[in-house]
């Protein structure tokens, strides 16, 4: 059944007072498929954790009903039950020679009991905050626009330090105090890690420390109850959820999703290969299992029906949940093809939906790499971005050596990967790619495919990094601020991890998904300790956000006028956004990233030359002037226009 052709909305479940009707996907080939509705979620306390299982038991249904097989569409099964189910729960069981599949909440599951085991029958409406449906969402952003602002919400939450009453949980973006802290970094989208109902922690005994990043995915389509207030609730996840979104809106602040469709926690429990055993995945030639993604499974996108489950879940998280953007996880485990459709479907909810990700996989996938949504082939995804590892890597050193550092502590033969990150990946005159780290010819038709960064979740962060690196504190602040200002004032979409403005670390941790909070949190009392350094980041922002200059967003107009100067050495990098007229209040602006232990002389175009940023400083009223030439300190940036 592999050319079965999927269309339209699929909503598993159709509640009225009256009456429910279930709808699901499963093996069209299957005896029976069984729908059970029960009294509860099935969970105890007592029951060992096993596969993801947590405590599943299943208890005496309230009644049982086998579903009906359509004739039109072979691969949906349908049942209507007269009277009120509202708060019951229920799950489907696919049966096929004999022996059935298992129980599973269904593959497109919108609510569900403590811990994802089975769905829930809920009024959906009722789930709204108040205003939400009609809310003032934060103005359509051109992608060039948007400054992203990855977080976790417990490192966000939990410390002590935050002042923050709803530690580790949805509604700890709704205090004021954690609203007030984004808008004075001046960021205006959040990228919140996997929030969707995930496997690992148990939401049942929230009072034992658990941690999880989140990338092993359960039901895709529902809020992850350890971040609600009341996990055993399927409503209130949900509302919390929205409420968090609406807080976020209303102060400007966007909100995108991290969706892991890459993969599922397992196999044999996944509510994919339960309805329909095998189909959702990907297998070698000998019959084992892909794993591209690394985690003992990979999705095959390219089949019409988890083609179709991916756009219609993305679709979804927008029209239920205000979603304005999201970040693909292993993006190049997915079919080129598949990653078009979802973005012409966004275009056609009628908002500047931003789509970026991961633009490579895990390992190999049994899938034709050509066609595969990795970072070489984004120039055939328009209006897709990929992660540019070029200038992270540039700056910072080899993803695969901790300890080998990079441009950021003087290292040489660095300076082309990082000149192609500040060009946004499009091909520029100056850019010489023989000499780019990863990538020999440019991948981006247009910098707004390019998403530049230096840390992100994965890997150490900045200050970890750096230290390995043998860099002493004062020179890890200057070298943080030097490397966000290469990201900030780059042709691409920039990207940072929260944390590095307050200087954060994670006790030399490189893989930290499971850590405790005691490694992942952020410190906010690093304000008080490092405020020049937070300091800068805001202004930072701000700077890019003041003056289009820096994010040109075509790549035309980078070649046109973004122009490097040369430098004396390979750790010098100076370039000038020039001939802005009609473009941004500043004619040319210069910037210059020393990263020397060492002062540098450069000399400038001619022009006088009002110096707006240097050091830890950022003032647009200006610092100084220069005309000829400029020393820039060791390890600092200087940026100036006329």
């Amino acid at each position: 059944m592999g050319n079965a052709h999927a269309q339209g909305v699929f909503q598993q479940t159709q509640y009225s007072p009256k009456s429910t009707t279930f709808k699901t996907i499963a093996d069209p080939d299957a005896d029976k498929v069984v729908l059970r509705i029960y009294q509860d979620d099935g969970i105890t306390q007592k029951s060992p954790i096993s596969s993801g299982n947590f405590g599943f038991q299943p208890l005496s249904s309230v009644r049982t009903v086998r579903m009906k097989h359509d004739k039109t569409k072979p691969e949906q099964w349908t049942a209507k039950v007269k009277g009120d189910f509202k708060g019951r729960f229920y799950t489907f069981e696919v049966y096929k020679d004999g022996k059935g599949y298992g129980e599973t909440t269904g593959v497109f599951a919108t609510a569900v009991g403590c811990n994802g085991k089975r769905a829930a029958i809920i009024d959906m409406s009722a789930t709204n905050p108040d205003g939400f449906i009609n809310e003032q969402r934060p103005a359509s952003l051109e992608p060039q626009d948007w400054m992203i602002y990855e977080m976790h919400h417990r490192d966000f939450s939990t410390h002590p330090s935050t002042g923050i009453l709803h530690k580790g949980k949805f509604l700890a973006l709704t205090e004021p105090h954690a609203i007030a802290y984004l808008k004075q970094l001046g960021i205006n989208a959040v990228h919140i890690l996997p929030s969707f109902d995930y496997a690992s922690v148990d939401e049942s005994k929230l009072d034992v420390a658990q941690y999880n990043w989140g990338y092993d995915p359960l039901n895709y389509n529902v809020p992850e109850g350890s971040y609600a207030t009341d996990a055993t609730d399927p409503s209130t996840r949900i509302r919390e959820f929205k409420m968090m979104v609406q807080a976020l809106h209303k102060a400007g602040i966007r909100v995108i999703l991290d969706v892991v469709y890459n993969h599922t926690f397992d196999i044999d429990g996944s509510p994919l290969q339960r309805t329909w055993p095998d189909y959702y995945y990907r297998k070698n030639a000998d019959g084992t299992y892909s794993n591209g993604s690394g985690c003992g499974n990979e999705t095959a996108s390219e089949k019409p029906y988890m083609r179709q489950f991916m756009i219609e879940s993305t679709r979804y998280w927008v029209n239920e949940y205000h979603i304005d953007g999201f970040r693909f996880d292993l993006m190049g485990v997915h079919d080129i093809e598949t990653m078009r459709e979802i973005r012409k479907n966004l275009d056609g909810i009628g908002k500047n939906i931003l789509i970026y990700g991961e633009g490579w996989a895990a390992g190999s996938c049994a899938y034709d790499s050509q066609k595969l949504a990795m970072k070489a082939n984004v120039y055939q995804m328009d209006g897709i971005a990929a992660f540019s590892d070029e200038i992270r890597d540039g700056l910072r050193g080899p993803w695969n050596d901790d300890k080998q550092g990079a441009f950021l502590i003087g290292k040489s033969g660095n300076k082309e990967s990082v000149k192609f990150g500040i060009a946004g990946g499009v091909s520029h005159p100056q850019v010489d790619m023989t000499k780019v780290n990863y990538a020999k010819e440019n991948w981006a038709n247009q910098p707004t495919q390019f998403i530049s960064y230096v840390s992100c979740h994965d890997d150490m962060c900045l200050v970890d990094r750096l230290r390995t690196n043998g860099c002493p504190d004062d020179e890890i602040a200057r070298l943080s601020v030097l490397a966000q200002t290469a990201v900030f004032t780059s042709q691409g979409i920039p990207f940072m991890l929260s944390g590095e403005e307050l200087l954060r670390d994670k006790k030399g941790v490189h893989n930290s998904y499971n850590s405790p909070d005691s490694v992942n949190q952020l410190n906010w009392d690093n304000i008080k300790k490092y405020p020049h350094v937070f300091d800068f980041y805001s202004h930072l922002t701000r700077l890019r956000s003041n003056h289009k200059g820096f994010r040109l967003g075509n790549a035309d107009a980078v070649r046109a006028h973004l122009e490097f100067i040369p430098t004396s050495d390979d750790c010098t990098i100076a370039f000038r956004l020039k001939n802005l007229q009609g473009i941004d209040s500043w004619n040319n602006i210069i910037v210059i990233l020393n990263a020397n232990r060492e002062a540098r002389t450069i000399q400038l175009p001619n022009g006088n030359y009002t110096i707006v940023a240097r050091g830890f400083k950022i003032d647009e009223n200006g610092l100084g002037n220069a005309t000829n030439e400029i020393t820039v300190n060791a390890q600092e940036i200087s940026i100036l226009h006329d």
